[in-house]
């Protein structure tokens, strides 16, 4: 399967300022199949060490950090004769030997010439621990799920896929159904590499949930071995809230939805765990729709979602005929799964950092607020084709400077202070961006 994030690692090679890369996303995303491809494809050969449980692999790192012992130590342990430029070294599960990670500032100082990538599954947490972390000395690449169009393209419809690269809106609207059912397809399935690769080859959907519920499973159980004991019974009642906070109408975190009483202190903690861990997305709120977003940022109003949108369906145990034949994801859920999937096809795509808007009187409501290119994007997102006057058509008219994007289930549009694009071609906001910005300028 073709992975879009693969020109980054292509272009982290050719840098002559390359500095060892650290790979961060959740567990099961394929950062390891990632690694694997890529030194296949771009080397001659891969020394790989997984670091997990690995007391021959700890010791070489906890002795020191002289980095031609370490190289020596490493071309005895893995039976490859590293040599700079066209070996791969690659440390997965590094979490377990934090000193591995240090390591990598004195790779950088002593042996740039050598190629080193680094993942693991909770790396995320080590991060922000007591591990001491090579600010500067390393280059990072986040990995996702698989967006809609990774999706596209492993089922074998290149053409869609590639016309959904020329933003052709026109020709697009002609296969308007087509790309729905694709959409419905991933609304089930998810980006999970497993879940996809078992779906494109096989089709079965009842194996597609199992392989799903295996990894919610996986999950919960690196909550028990990983998180601090105390916060592990926290940590389980907001990763189980998220569904039902996400489903109703108003989707801001709300504590008391975890028991009676519930206060903020109590729960900040486990919450930043699942962020760290990559398997929650947190889109804090933004008191005013103005740039610059961040002075506006609000840390004690947010709304969570999930990693990805077919685990979601798979934690509320959505049928397949829901999703495959009936309108259910679209008009149930309060729209809470159609914007999963949109901010899901965001975050792959690299736009950072989301916002969202709502005023206390609820007169204003943006489901998502972004800024690029020194412009304000307010983007709402609708799960069918109901698209009526709101708020934020008023928003627009006291604002004429500033334009907006609907994503729905209508083909592509384009009004005066609003795009309507469909749900299928999310991506497309840089492009718009892209345009406008030329456009004025």
């Amino acid at each position: 399967m073709e992975r879009a994030v693969y020109q980054s690692f292509i272009e982290w090679k050719n840098r002559k300022d390359r500095k060892p890369l650290v790979l961060n996303g959740a567990r099961q995303v394929g950062k390891t199949w990632l690694l694997h491809e890529f030194s296949h494809r771009e080397y001659q050969q891969e020394a790989y060490i997984n670091c997990r449980k690995n007391d021959l692999a700890k010791q070489i790192f906890t002795k020191d950090f002289d980095v031609d012992r370490i190289l020596r130590a490493l071309r005895a342990l893995t039976g490859v004769d590293i040599t700079p430029g066209d070996t791969l070294i690659v440390l997965d599960e590094i979490q377990d030997i934090p000193e591995a990670l240090e390591s990598l500032k004195y790779f950088r100082e002593d042996a740039p010439d050598y190629h080193i990538a680094v993942a693991g599954s909770l790396l995320g947490i080590s991060l922000h621990s007591d591990t001491s972390y090579p600010v500067g000395q390393v280059n990072e690449i986040n990995i996702y799920p698989m967006s809609f169009e990774e999706f596209v393209l492993a089922k074998g419809e290149s053409e869609l896929w590639k016309l959904l690269k020329t933003h052709d809106a026109q020709t697009m609207n002609l296969l308007h159904d087509k790309y729905v059912e694709l959409l419905r397809q991933y609304y089930y399935v998810g980006g999970m590499p497993e879940a996809v690769k078992t779906y494109v080859e096989t089709g079965a959907l009842q194996e597609v949930r199992r392989i799903q519920m295996e990894i919610l499973h996986g999950y919960d159980r690196d909550f028990s071995k990983h998180a601090p004991k105390e916060l592990v019974p926290r940590i389980r009642m907001v990763w189980k809230s998220i569904p039902s906070q996400l489903f109703k109408e108003n989707k801001k975190f709300i504590y008391g939805a975890l028991r009676k009483g519930a206060r903020a202190a109590e729960y900040e903690l486990a919450i930043k765990w699942l962020v760290d861990s990559g398997l929650v997305y947190q889109v804090h709120r933004c008191s005013k729709p103005a740039l610059p977003l961040s002075v506006y940022e609000e840390l004690s109003a947010f709304k969570l979602y999930l990693v990805d949108v077919g685990l979601l369906g798979a934690m509320v145990n959505t049928e397949p005929a829901q999703v495959l034949i009936a309108n259910s994801v679209f008009t149930e859920y309060k729209g809470g799964m159609t914007e999963q999937y949109v901010l899901q096809q965001m975050k792959s795509f690299g736009i950072e950092p989301i916002y969202y808007h709502k005023t206390e009187d609820s007169r204003l409501e943006i489901d998502f607020l972004i800024q690029q290119d020194a412009q304000l994007l307010p983007i709402e997102v609708k799960a069918e084709g109901n698209v009526r006057a709101n708020s934020l058509t008023n928003f627009l008219k006291e604002n004429p400077e500033i334009h907006a994007v609907r994503y729905s289930m209508l083909p592509y549009k384009e009004q005066s202070q609003m795009t309507n694009i469909p749900l299928y071609a999310v991506p497309n906001v840089h492009f718009i961006l892209f345009e406008r910005y030329s456009a004025e300028t």
